[in-house]
């Protein structure tokens, strides 16, 4: 009955706890972490027979909140929502449990691990509720523990970096707060699901500049191309489990938002008109650009989390592409999909890099090469993670690019437009195993440039590693679970 009630306010309640334990010990404060995430997946896993079972297949909690505004606290879980929100906490364990390690050492730990927990509420919070006043709320949180832990345990100019960050999201997030604003005034409610509804009899023309709007705030979290300017120095300034979350967690929900509010809430009710033909090209045209241009700086940055970060802008550029599909259900299906994909993926790709830098304080892949007899583990599961990004089977990402591709040739026998966006993404993909092999030779392969001995990777950072990799193949293997929970979401 309390099940997504309890997921909200575990981590919430936890927070003190987690600051005081972290002033004992770091290693027990991370094990809290990873005792109420694990506490959290449990709870969610509850509500999935509901999902899969019920007609409207949700599973929904509503308590009294703000009466003023006819505004309740409403939480629930469908199978997008359910399936993002597990994959997000199974990247923030594999995080807290990689940071016993990772983070050892580092100045004033209690305030890292109790944001770490604050984080975690806005990033699971996002994914959970249908208010659009607690979803506002739950986006901005994100925010603030980020760019404190960017600028705190980061690397080179860290608060820079931090500060970017800061105001580009913010600055989106304006944009989101108009949108949220004008739905308010034109239907008085604050519950996406019936705005929706309260939407089909209002002007269309407002309706297209509330789209553009939310659109437009969400394409920044996203790091969409030209809104993209903030994501590589925060990516690569940032303690790399940071960057696991930024790029595994905080961007797909820009792209789960875009999916949910501007597509799923505010475009049915200009949808067959001119304008929506020309808001899902232009969703496709933006797709296509930020997947050339994150895959073809990849191929000739040499700073390893760089690398990475560029490939988070590409493979936005393909969630993109599946959004302006919209509403295709093969398409639909594999953009979420790829989210979640992509979140575990790019999360292992992350925490590898974290421990090539932990072990060699390197960044420079020209200075690397020969690791993988001397990392073995590390070198298993960043091909793993590398090869998933390319789109390679049998690991998870190939099998959300190949449904998001066959709704494109779906959608190509209705609107001709189409044709040359999926030939173009197609090509994209050649460039995303190159830049993913083109790191793997680099630095695993070849002649060793590193000179002494490479110290063992200590232990918690193997588990972290091994969970991540496992879940990559499993979810390229037998993707049936998210696949039946995805698709039981219509929205027409």
């Amino acid at each position: 009955m309390y099940s997504l009630l309890l997921v909200f306010l575990l981590p919430t309640l936890g927070i003190p706890f987690v600051y005081m334990l972290g002033k004992k010990s770091a290693k027990f404060a991370a094990m809290l972490i990873a005792a109420i995430v694990i506490i959290n997946m449990v709870l969610l896993l509850s509500t999935v027979p509901t999902v899969l079972d019920s007609p409207d297949h949700r599973y929904v909690e509503s308590y009294a909140w703000i009466p003023i505004l006819g505004a309740e606290f409403t939480l629930f879980v469908d199978g997008i929502s359910v399936s993002i929100a597990l994959i997000s906490l199974i990247l923030i364990l594999s995080v807290a449990i990689f940071s016993i390690n990772y983070m050892e050492g580092k100045q004033n730990l209690p305030a890292y691990y109790a944001l770490l927990s604050m984080l975690s509420i806005g990033l699971v919070g996002v994914f959970i509720t249908s208010n659009l006043l607690l979803f506002y709320f739950c986006w901005e949180l994100m925010l603030v523990p980020a760019y404190f832990i960017v600028g705190g345990w980061g690397y080179r100019e860290p608060y820079r970096a931090a500060f970017k960050l800061f105001v580009f999201t913010h600055a989106g997030a304006v944009f989101v707060l108009l949108g949220i604003g004008a739905l308010f005034m034109l239907t008085g409610s604050t519950d996406m699901f019936q705005v929706q509804n309260a939407l089909m009899s209002a002007d269309p023309e407002i309706v297209k500049w509330i789209l553009l709007s939310l659109t437009g705030g969400f394409a920044v979290k996203m790091a969409i191309v030209p809104v993209h300017m903030w994501l590589p120095d925060a990516h690569s300034e940032a303690p790399s489990t940071m960057s696991a979350l930024l790029s595994g967690v905080i961007i797909s929900a820009g792209a789960y938002a875009v999916l949910r509010l501007s597509l799923g809430t505010v475009f049915p009710s200009v949808m067959g008109t001119e304008f929506g033909v020309t808001f899902l090209h232009g969703l496709a045209f933006f797709g296509v650009f930020s997947a050339f241009f994150g895959s073809l700086i990849a191929l000739v940055e040499n700073d390893i989390k760089r690398i990475i970060a560029y490939s988070s802008i590409a493979h936005m550029g393909y969630v993109m592409f599946g959004l302006s599909l919209f509403p295709f259900s093969e398409a639909t299906t594999g953009t979420v999909l790829h989210l979640v994909n992509h979140a575990v993926s790019k999360g292992l790709f992350f925490l590898t890099a974290g421990t090539i830098m932990h072990q060699l304080n390197l960044r420079d892949i020209r200075k690397m090469g020969g690791l993988a007899g001397k990392l073995p583990l590390t070198a298993t599961t960043s091909i793993i993670a590398a090869l998933s990004i390319a789109g390679t089977p049998p690991f998870a990402i190939f099998i959300s690019e190949f449904l998001i591709f066959v709704g494109a040739f779906q959608v190509i026998t209705t609107d001709s437009f189409y044709l040359l966006p999926t030939f173009l993404m197609l090509v994209a993909t050649v460039l995303s195993l190159s830049y993913s092999l083109r790191f793997v030779s680099n630095v695993f392969f070849g002649q060793s440039k590193t000179e002494g001995k490479v110290h063992a990777v200590p232990i918690f950072m193997k588990i972290a590693l091994v969970i991540l990799a496992l879940i990559v193949i499993l979810l390229g293997i037998w993707p049936s679970f998210f696949i039946d929970l995805i698709s039981t979401v219509s929205f027409v």
